[in-house]
């Protein structure tokens, strides 16, 4: 059956206090895409974020984003006043997140609530506490020992820390209780506040696609209490850290840093991190989108220490083994494959094996320097079982991609392929969102800024740049009925309403 859907994150919604969260407008959107014929809101990961603001470098695997917190919510239950609020320096631009001013600030007001909250003596939070032990604990503790290193990662941390001595530890553990119970009641508020959101979603008909990260962050409390997950050496150093090679895009490639898996360990214990992460995703959402899916075939290694990625080499991971592993512990669930990037015959195998639908990005269909991947591209050449976008976080807004990004000879192929001829350029967007749309492609997400035509000072992420990303946001007054309509029509010109 043919669907579409908006990627909006949650940091990008309208919102008072300087970032989107689980406030009354969070609701206002998904009542939004309800009444545009939608049935699919994207997200990003929701985890905590840390240097770069990525929310694909995260504290934890498990964790929440307590940005996301509703201050709102927080004064209805009478444990911060709206002055408070207004007064702590949260970002005055509704545009852009200020991700210092709330570093600075947002945690201080937190900190009030959690004080006035007394929520130790909440019995949902000592179940929360009890349910949710197994990442929850280890995860709190991290966070009130890098508040206590000031934000230093654990790998410089001494030694009997670093290494999760048991006397250390416990010892720790009594120091910091009031420090670790701040970081659990964070926790608790958030996933309280979340799967309220996603059950008004649930019931207006839209399903939450969520994003599940391939590795996770080197300074994370995965990373730190599970580090047999990993190739690290005796020292608490990775052997090798991940990234992707040289390419027409980058001559040095990139270099993510993040630890790689010890795949040996993960197939003798039975994928079972990998069950316990995956079933809670599939908690959190609807469909899980796996960044990186062709990591699960091969993954590029880079030597610990090396400036770039230049001197990596490929090594074989897990296949097809871990997702039969999947179909065997949870039956069929709703996943996208993220095959994008350099696709081998052994990873279109894999994605193909999978069953899984693989994605279509358009603005990938008129590179005049690849033009036979290019035609994977193409609309004409998809099949039913992919996810069509215009372009994803990490490319340009597709009117910043089409007006600036383009060489004179692709913006002919574009006008050429969609039979525009004389549609002004900073017009293309809408054609463009529209052949998505009409694709055979049995999903059609499209960022929230390309419906609205705007260029690249609407772009999420540059890939390999950090200190201006993750800041975009729309304003309420841009959510207009004009938009919805439009989005209505195209969803039931194609086929896409149910």
């Amino acid at each position: 059956m043919r669907k579409s859907g908006i990627l909006l994150p949650i940091s990008s919604l309208p919102s008072r206090y300087g970032i989107g969260c689980f406030s009354k407008e969070a609701y206002e959107w998904v009542d939004f895409l309800k009444e545009a014929g939608q049935s699919f809101w994207q997200i990003l990961p929701l985890g905590p974020t840390g240097y770069g603001d990525s929310p694909y470098q995260s504290f934890s695997t498990f964790a929440g984003n307590p940005y996301f917190i509703s201050l709102e919510r927080l004064v209805s239950y009478g444990w911060l006043t709206e002055e408070e609020c207004g007064s702590a320096g949260l970002g005055e631009d509704a545009r852009y997140v200020d991700y210092g001013a709330l570093y600075e600030n947002r945690y201080d007001l937190l900190k009030t609530a959690f004080e006035r909250s007394r929520v130790w003596e909440n019995a949902d939070f000592l179940r929360f506490q009890q349910e949710e032990q197994d990442w929850l604990d280890n995860y709190a503790l991290f966070m009130a020992l890098k508040d206590e290193h000031e934000g230093k990662p654990w790998t410089v941390w001494e030694d009997a820390l670093k290494f999760r001595e048991e006397q250390a530890l416990r010892e720790k553990s009594k120091e910091l209780e009031k420090e670790i119970s701040f970081y659990k009641f964070l926790q608790f508020e958030f996933y309280r506040e979340w799967l309220e959101l996603k059950g008004y979603a649930d019931s207006q008909g839209i399903g939450i696609i969520g994003d599940i990260p391939i590795y996770v962050s080197m300074d994370s409390a995965d990373a730190w209490a599970g580090r047999e997950l990993f190739q690290f050496d005796e020292q608490g150093y990775p052997l090798a850290v991940a990234g992707c090679p040289p390419d027409g895009f980058s001559a040095s490639g990139q270099l993510w840093g993040n630890p790689l898996y010890n795949w040996d360990y993960h197939r003798a214990s039975g994928f079972e991190w990998w069950m316990r992460r995956l079933r809670f995703c599939f908690r959190m959402y609807d469909v899980v989108r796996i960044d990186h899916f062709r990591g699960f075939d091969e993954y590029y290694a880079i030597p610990y220490g090396a400036e770039d990625a230049r001197n990596g080499h490929w090594e074989k991971g897990p296949g097809i083994a871990l997702f039969e592993k999947v179909r065997e512990v949870f039956g069929e669930q709703e996943i996208i494959a993220e095959d994008l990037g350099y696709v081998t015959d052994s990873v279109r195998k894999l994605v193909s094996d999978s069953g899984y639908p693989g994605m279509k990005v358009l603005e990938f269909a008129f590179d005049s320097r690849d033009s036979g991947s290019a035609n994977d591209y193409l609309p004409h050449n998809y099949d039913k079982n992919s996810v069509v976008y215009t372009g994803t976080h990490d490319n340009e807004t597709v009117t910043g991609w089409f007006c600036g990004g383009l060489k004179e000879e692709e913006r002919k192929m574009v006008r050429e392929y969609l039979c525009e001829t004389y549609r002004p350029d900073e017009e293309m967007y809408l054609p463009l969102v529209c052949t998505a749309m009409a694709s055979v492609s049995k999903l059609c997400v499209i960022p929230l800024q390309d419906w609205l035509g705007y260029d690249n000072r609407a772009r999420m992420n540059v890939p390999s740049t950090t200190g201006n990303n993750w800041k975009w946001r729309v304003r309420k007054e841009e959510l207009t009925d004009e938009l919805r309509d439009l989005i209505y029509f195209a969803a039931k010109r194609y086929g896409r309403i149910l």
